[in-house]
């Protein structure tokens, strides 16, 4: 899963992305509200989390204009005032969660946690290719009557098959999806990860669930 990070304290906002990097997400920075708003329109982030005081606009403006323009992606804004009138502006300009600075990064990822949790159940709890399963509240995958224990980037690269079955996934995406921009020696990373997922859900004497396209990237069969 992907996490936009709009926070211009630059410190505030490497500490996060660190941490939630270690947690398995994917996670990118803004540290204004116009670059802010500008990559939450241009990107489909799973979860945005919005410092209200930022240069060159707000977060409650973005959160905002973010609603108009019908991007409903789940917000997480953070502030430095603790009054009820400053929580009551940013859920009122639709985001769905408040933390107050400072926090501790436990109740952080709990609050992101519970807001993708929310998010998963407003769709599809479960997805299935074929006798593949997984549940995405749970976090547990099947094929068919057995377990599959995933690490957590082997969990999250796994889901974004599943979320995009059948069709062709060129490294590119992965890497925007599943893992930095900027992670060096990606290519062999890549490679590692799908024999790892091979091992794991393929069946003996069957052919890959996870078929290599020549030239092209990866494609999750329906077997």
């Amino acid at each position: 899963m992907r996490i936009l990070v709009v926070e211009d304290e630059k410190r505030l906002a490497e500490v996060v992305k660190k941490g939630l990097a270690e947690e398995g997400y994917a996670v990118d920075i803004a540290y204004d509200g116009e670059e802010g708003q500008y990559m939450a329109e241009s990107t489909p982030y799973d979860l945005i989390i919005l410092d209200i005081m930022l240069p060159k606009k707000d977060g409650i403006t973005v959160c905002r204009e973010l609603r108009l323009k019908e991007i409903n992606i789940p917000v997480l804004m953070l502030t430095a005032k603790d009054s009820v009138e400053d929580r009551v502006k940013g859920l009122d300009s639709g985001a769905d969660d408040y933390l107050v600075k400072p926090f501790a990064f436990s109740e952080l990822l709990a609050r992101v946690r519970a807001l993708l949790r929310r998010e998963a159940l407003s769709k599809a709890p479960k997805l299935q290719v074929g006798d593949l399963v997984m549940d995405t509240l749970t976090r547990e995958v099947w094929r068919g009557d057995k377990k599959i224990e995933l690490t957590t980037k082997e969990y999250a690269l796994l889901e974004y098959f599943m979320r995009h079955p059948n069709m062709v996934v060129t490294r590119t995406m992965l890497m925007e999806k599943v893992w930095d921009f900027d992670f060096e020696g990606m290519s062999n990373v890549i490679d590692v990860y799908i024999r790892r997922l091979r091992y794991k859900l393929d069946k003996e004497g069957e052919e890959s669930i996870i078929e290599t396209v020549r030239g092209a990237g990866y494609r999750l069969r329906e077997l």
